[in-house]
């Protein structure tokens, strides 16, 4: 194939639309607003859908894995904004070390699980 792909975006619902859009900005993504029950959060080369849709079975499965640069400095600014004082169902778990390399695990409101992780050089 010869054309040439320049970014990913994938969809991920919500359970509660805006406390998932509060969520993402606090997290530092900008939101733009595509239609009532659908947003664009980005962040430097990252983005995704925000949809205003929920399946239990749907977001309970997805996963999304963002390579950082340094995940302990990643992880100690996510410890930072204290993400689980405001958003109870958020759940923030410590970095794990493997043969591959170290990420961490941030669950958001709804329940989707975002890796964030380096890769070993």
């Amino acid at each position: 194939m010869k054309l040439n792909m320049k970014s990913i975006r994938p969809f991920i619902g919500a359970q509660n639309f805006n406390i998932s859009r509060d969520f993402y900005r606090d997290l530092g993504f900008e939101e733009v607003v595509l239609e009532p029950k659908l947003s664009l959060f980005q962040k430097q080369d990252i983005a995704f859908y925000l949809q205003d849709y929920y399946t239990k079975d749907w977001v309970d499965n997805t996963m999304i894995f963002v390579e950082v640069e340094n995940v302990e400095e990643f992880w100690s600014q996510l410890v930072d904004l204290q993400l689980g004082d405001q958003y109870p169902t958020a759940r923030l778990s410590p970095i794990k070390t493997m043969e591959w390399g170290s990420e961490c695990f941030l669950h958001d409101p709804s329940g989707i699980l975002w890796h964030f992780g380096q890769f070993a050089k």
